[in-house]
């Protein structure tokens, strides 16, 4: 037998239920906002990861899926989409379009990680970004936003954390502090904590390992190496945040592993998840268009909501429902009710019309659907125009004319 491949699965009915009432309402979260959808290509030259998110990250020097094609080029199935929207902002030149450009996506991502509680190779998420404005102000929007999503999806008690990672004028004293700190610190950590002192020393703080929580809680605070720009851009952030009435935690240690952040960063977690426990994470990547050589400035800000862990949050347990069950009795009544379900349809009903059985087969087809209702056909209601209707929670019946049936779902 052939299986899915590890690390990998199929979202099957009625779990893919949950997973389009998450999209939707995070597509109607996004339309209020003036959010568009971006749709980049899953297939990116390998470059674009390597420059814009850091080739001593984990994702490029360890996960990422690439291949080189028949023409020699070296491509790589897109691992996260920040790069992708940037590389598209960049070569459609949408800096020469007015205001800041919102743009947001759904999809899927590959990196080749250990297989976890809500952690798949091929994994899902529902992202936005924010380019073309420097001010704290779009930074207070889009994270409003982003509980706004969570929120209209059905995630509740979850926590919001802040930080600010600095940008080129302070950072490099901070790194210094904390390289000099992990010549001691480190040798007691993981081994990926040991590597990371030497290649990637910001991604240490981000380690989950319960042992060393205790050794990066003595580690610097960047916020006390933030400049007066930074300081002054973090300060209004928190402002207005509070001013809108949002919860949130400063977690001085709190960073993103990626090479083109700078000044605000977010997560947000939730206690569902374990000791893994992020539903998503973002921030500003003021620094990605200069990684990725372009000649024009675009300081943004964005997130990335993990979907399969949304989902697991929000429960994965979908019900199997459909609004009308049709029974037809006979060949005459089939042909009856397939125009009466294909104006239903139009309507926007889900509607389950089998091409033939006895009724009593019928009924029982539409309670293992789940049908709320069931229309019942035969040679003398289509003759006298009035159909049955069965409730099927009650079990009660009544006659409905053709007018009726569709006035009903009219209201619905």
């Amino acid at each position: 037998m052939i299986r899915a491949v590890k690390g990998t699965r199929d979202i099957l009915p009625p779990s893919s239920e949950v997973w389009n009432r998450v999209e939707d309402a995070s597509r109607r979260v996004f339309r209020t906002y003036n959010y568009r959808e971006i749709r980049t290509p899953i297939l990116e030259q390998t470059a674009l990861f390597a420059r814009g998110v850091g080739q001593e990250t984990d994702i490029v020097s360890k996960e990422m899926y690439t291949f080189e094609d028949r023409d020699g080029s070296s491509l790589t199935l897109r691992p996260e989409a920040t790069a992708s929207v940037m590389r598209a902002y960049i070569e459609h030149r949408l800096d020469q379009q007015p205001g800041i450009q919102k743009l947001y996506y759904i999809g899927p991502m590959f990196r080749r990680e250990r297989p976890q509680k809500g952690r798949y190779r091929q994994f899902f998420q529902i992202g936005a970004e924010a380019i073309g404005g420097e001010s704290p102000a779009v930074d207070a929007e889009v994270i409003e936003m982003v509980i706004e999503i969570l929120k209209a999806a059905g995630l509740e008690d979850f926590h919001l954390l802040l930080n600010s990672v600095g940008d080129p004028n302070c950072r490099p004293a901070y790194m210094a502090a904390l390289k000099e700190r992990l010549k001691d610190a480190a040798p007691r950590m993981c081994g990926d904590c040991q590597r990371r002192a030497d290649t990637n020393p910001l991604r240490v703080l981000d380690c989950k390992v319960s042992a060393d929580q205790p050794v990066i809680e003595a580690l610097p605070s960047i916020l006390d190496y933030l400049c007066g720009e930074c300081r002054a851009h973090f300060d209004r952030v928190c402002a207005y945040l509070t001013g809108r009435g949002v919860p949130f935690e400063v977690k001085p240690r709190l960073v993103r592993g990626l090479d083109y952040y700078r000044r605000t960063t977010f997560e947000i977690v939730h206690g569902s998840l374990g000791a893994q426990n992020s539903v998503l994470g973002g921030g500003r990547y003021d620094g990605l268009a200069q990684a990725l050589d372009a000649k024009i400035q675009a300081p943004g800000i964005g997130f990335s909501i993990g979907e399969d862990r949304l989902v697991m949050s929000v429960g994965e347990e979908g019900t199997l429902a459909v609004d009308l069950f049709v029974a037809p009795i006979g060949e005459a009544a089939f042909r009856h009710a397939s125009l009466l379900a294909m104006e239903l349809r139009r309507l926007g009903v889900s509607v389950e019309l089998p091409p033939e059985g006895k009724l009593k087969r019928l009924l029982e087809l539409a309670n293992k659907l789940g049908a709320r209702q069931t229309l019942i056909l035969g040679d003398d209601e289509i003759q006298s125009g009035n159909y049955t209707l069965r409730e099927m929670a009650s079990g009660s019946q009544r006659t409905v004319t053709r007018d009726e049936l569709i006035s009903i779902w009219k209201k619905a």
